[in-house]
């Protein structure tokens, strides 16, 4: 096997033009690890926020660094300890975002932090899913445990959390309500959205009675969230850890999730995506040379569903 490949690293924190498209030494597999070619990857605002600092004390990273927490390839070589897997098996995952990342064209994973790609999309859409719907599953299934009939209030239902967010919600039996621009009010009521607040024409915080909050948005927007809820309510966030003192004066309960990889997770997913129940929304694809790009365009704000990378054919 060759001994450099092509990637897109980080050598410093900064804006985008840290970041450098170049020849890279081959991943080095573990005993509990396998080698996976990458077909494509995908950008989460969680790569940015890497790149420009914002976690380098809450994720102990060495440079130069691999950005890059999602990926759909096939398996290229698997370690001494892994007997559950075999070269050529197709497969995706959110791996340990301690490590390096996906912006490449290989990838060291843990053996247990991969799935079997869902059989009935392309890698493309493979690689849109992992962390952003294991993040959606984890905070509405897991952190707020929603149920049959409750109120649900997702924010930004038209980004890539968000539309995974409104089709678990569903699934659930939830009531869903959600707020998005004009442009996205169609999407996310094919996605299954109950209720659509427009927030370029109407304010989300004159809504009462929501039994769980799902913040994307942090800062003004969960600030305004608790008076939505009604006592014994749950807010969960993805952004910021809600305050104690704000959930308390509405008799509501903070929560907070910062996605961890589940393999367990990813093959029901899957199970749920071959069975035609969770759509997948891709928003634009980017070669890997142009990264950057996809990232500004990330940082924008302005995504419907996931930005994507194609690494290799």
């Amino acid at each position: 096997m060759q001994s450099t490949q092509k990637a897109v690293r980080i050598h410093q924190f900064g804006k985008a033009d840290v970041l450098v498209y170049e020849d890279a030494p081959m991943p080095v597999i573990q005993a509990d690890d396998v080698l996976v070619k990458i077909h494509a990857s995908s950008i989460n605002p969680v790569d940015w926020k890497v790149r420009e600092g914002y976690l380098k004390d809450m994720i102990p990273h060495t440079f130069p660094l691999t950005l890059g927490w999602d990926f759909a390839g096939e398996i290229v070589a698997v370690g001494s300890n892994v007997s559950d897997w075999k070269v050529g098996s197709a497969v995706y995952a959110r791996p340990d975002i301690g490590r390096d990342g996906a912006y490449a064209e290989y990838i060291a994973v843990r053996a247990s932090e991969i799935a079997v790609k869902p059989a009935s999309i392309n890698w493309q859409e493979a690689a849109a899913v992992p962390l952003v719907a294991l993040t959606a599953w984890q905070a509405l299934y897991e952190g707020a445990n929603i149920q049959a009939g409750e109120r649900v209030l997702i924010h930004a239902g038209a980004g890539g959390v968000g539309t995974f967010a409104i089709q678990l919600a569903k699934l659930r039996g939830a009531h869903v309500i959600t707020t998005t621009s004009t442009k996205n009010v169609e999407l996310v009521k094919a996605l299954g959205a109950d209720e659509i607040i427009d927030y370029t024409q109407s304010d989300f915080a004159s809504l009462r009675d929501i039994d769980v909050v799902f913040d994307t948005m942090g800062g003004e927007i969960q600030d305004q969230s608790w008076q939505t809820l009604k006592r014994g309510g749950r807010l969960v966030s993805i952004i910021s850890p809600p305050s104690a003192e704000a959930a308390a004066q509405v008799g509501a309960t903070p929560l907070f999730c910062f996605v961890q990889p589940s393999a367990t997770q990813l093959q029901a997913l899957a199970e749920l995506i071959d069975a035609g129940k969770i759509r997948i929304i891709i928003d634009s694809v980017f070669a890997l040379k142009d990264i950057a790009a996809a990232h500004a365009k990330s940082e924008s704000g302005r995504t419907r569903g996931k930005i994507v990378i194609q690494v290799s054919e």
